[in-house]
Formats: structure tokens, C-alpha cells, sequence
């Protein structure tokens, strides 16, 4: 797992927990441009729901990296449909806000996929596997006695 994605993962995180508490909590700043936009008041506390969700989605993800993929995919089409209703009013000044919030989420999901196959599964062939992709001994090879890295003489 690269710093770089448990940077952004993090980032994503605390950005759409602010937004999520920011919109729960009622704050005026983010309540009264919603209802300028026209989104009906009885969607704000779904839509706080579904951030602070995608939120510990991203935390969880650190640890199941499925469910980072996931979170990310949500906040990102989360973010998008934002910027399309910013857009739909016509309050252009107003549409960076919804990709700034979105954009660590984008960064995090296409950084995921940087992942090599199995991380966060150590043991199982990941990167912090001894042994990963061509590393791999050959069908019934032993290592009986073998330390990692060194040649095997032969038998």
C-alpha cells in the first residue's frame, strides 16, 4: 500500500466526514445553498447519511480494500451528481466546491487500482508476500533449509 493512496484515502476521508457533519449538524454555509439549489430539505439528512458513510468507507478500506474501492466509487458519483446540481441552478461560482470534496475519493479510487493483487493480505502472494508473481518456486520445488534470496545448490 502506497503513502501516496493512504494520503488521499485519509484526505478523502476527513473531507466528506466535514461535509457529512457540516450538512448534519445543520451548518448555514452548507444548508443554505442546498436549499438555493432546490434539493428538498427532507433529502439533506440521506444525503449526510451517504457522505459520513463513504467516509468511514474510505478509513475501512485501509484495512478491506474492497470496501475503500467501493467508498470511493460512491463519493465519486456522490460528488459528480453535486457538481450536476450546482450546475443545474446555474450557480457556476459554486461548482468547484463539489470537485474539490470529490477529488481525493477519484485520486484514492484510481490509486486502488494500483494495488497490487492480494495487498493487505500478507502471506497470500501480496506485496509483502517473500514470495509474489514470477518470484513464485516452481511446482514441487523445496526450500527445505533455503533462506530467501540466497541460491539452492543442488541436490
Amino acid at each position: 500500500m502506497s503513502t501516496a493512496y493512504v494520503v488521499v484515502t485519509v484526505l478523502g476521508a476527513v473531507l466528506a466526514g466535514f461535509s457529512a457533519a457540516s450538512l448534519l449538524l445543520g451548518a448555514e454555509w452548507t444548508v443554505k445553498p442546498l436549499a438555493d439549489y432546490g434539493v428538498p430539505r427532507a433529502w439533506w439528512t440521506w444525503l449526510g447519511v451517504a457522505k459520513a458513510a463513504g467516509a468511514a468507507g474510505l478509513l475501512a478500506g485501509l484495512l478491506v480494500p474492497v470496501i475503500g474501492v467501493l467508498a470511493a466509487a460512491g463519493l465519486v458519483l456522490y460528488f459528480l451528481g453535486a457538481a450536476a446540481t450546482v450546475a443545474r441552478a446555474r450557480w457556476f461560482s459554486h461548482l468547484p466546491f463539489p470537485l474539490i470534496y470529490g477529488a481525493p475519493a477519484a485520486a484514492s479510487l484510481v490509486l486502488s487500482e494500483r494495488l497490487p493483487a492480494g495487498a493487505g493480505t500478507r502471506g497470500c502472494g501480496g506485496r509483502d508476500s517473500p514470495r509474489s508473481g514470477s518470484e513464485r518456486a516452481p511446482a514441487g520445488a523445496g526450500t527445505r533449509g533455503a533462506v530467501a534470496g540466497t541460491p539452492r545448490a543442488p541436490l
